[in-house]
């Protein structure tokens, strides 16, 4: 796992995982996870992704970007989220559960990036660090910063994020920029 590195920070991305662990298996009849006691950084109300891997790859990621649950609770939504309602799967079945390695991102509050173009953008990102939001009138995208894992290059990553969003290849002006950081943690394969 990965997280802050302190024994608090690999503790609490243990208890997070078997949240959203625990809460896909009772969707499939498992035992009803309890909230832990005596754990109040849980109801902190915290925006989450949680994220579900096949083999390496990608079966699942679904989130919310503003803070509108408790910890617990958004662990909780993420995750039955990821596993059922992302619309670029097939709702999880039983038998892949136990395949799937989870990982929980618990995402600091949006920051504003102001840019004047895509070359802008490119010079204030931080790869390996931002998380980053492209939103244009209707249209919105966005990457956990786990995404610079597979995509290293500032501007393959911009790129992919733009379609994502549903906008052209050119930058256009007025697109909005926000970013954010994560604490990050995995289920070892």
């Amino acid at each position: 796992m990965s997280g802050d590195g302190s024994s608090a920070g690999v503790r609490d991305g243990a208890l997070l995982l078997a949240v959203a662990r625990g809460t896909i298996a009772e969707q499939f009849g498992g035992p009803k996870v309890q909230r832990p006691e005596g754990e109040a950084w849980l109801e902190e109300r915290r925006a989450v992704f949680v994220t579900l891997k096949r083999d390496g790859e990608l079966r699942g990621c679904v989130g919310q970007l503003a803070a509108r649950f408790t910890l617990y609770e958004a662990v909780r939504e993420a995750a039955t989220s990821a596993a059922f309602r992302d619309s670029r799967f097939f709702p999880l079945r039983p038998e892949e559960l136990a395949f799937l390695q989870l990982e929980v991102s618990v995402l600091s509050p949006l920051e504003p990036l102001e840019v004047t173009d895509e070359e802008d953008l490119l010079r204030k990102l931080r790869p390996g660090v931002d998380g980053v939001v492209l939103s244009h009138q209707f249209r919105s995208g966005l990457f956990i910063p786990e995404m610079w894992k597979q995509l290293p290059e500032k501007r393959d990553f911009v790129t992919l994020l733009k379609r994502k969003a549903g906008l052209p290849p050119a930058w256009v002006p007025g697109t909005k920029v926000e970013r954010f950081t994560a604490e990050h943690w995995e289920e070892r394969a």
